[in-house]
């Protein structure tokens, strides 16, 4: 019999792709203010959550680990840049070129995570043919 809620990753992948919307709108919120004096960068800590969530056992399987997450505590986290230096004089640390390629990476993993969700339900539609 097989121990394994066929949902786990999906809603793994789900909160991991709303971290993603939600560091996409962090960092069109950096874009918009780049010329806001003081303004300090937002961004969106999620991976280092996830791997908090999964542990670090080597010895248990990637399927144990999914099934073990809980959910509940499995958010991306908001937080301001402070640590991020500001070569400006008004004091914001944005970087615009540095914003820009964030945004394009961030849309790649996001349309990488759509796309996991959706083969995620693919293969439960084979499986219930």
């Amino acid at each position: 019999m097989i121990q394994t809620n066929a949902f786990d990753y999906i809603n793994v992948l789900d909160r991991a792709a709303d971290a993603a919307w939600q560091r996409n709108e962090a960092i069109s919120n950096n874009i918009a203010n780049v010329d806001t004096p003081g303004y300090k960068r937002q961004d969106v800590a999620f991976e280092s959550v996830l791997q908090q969530a999964l542990g670090n056992n080597r010895y248990e399987s990637m399927d144990d680990k999914v099934a073990n997450v809980d959910l509940s505590r499995l958010r991306g986290r908001a937080y301001l840049d402070y640590a991020n230096y500001s070569y400006r004089l008004d004091g914001n640390n944005v970087d615009i070129e540095n914003e820009n390629v964030m945004l394009a990476e961030n849309q790649l993993k996001y349309q990488g995570l759509i796309s996991s969700i959706n083969q995620e339900f693919t293969n439960l539609k084979t499986v219930m043919k």
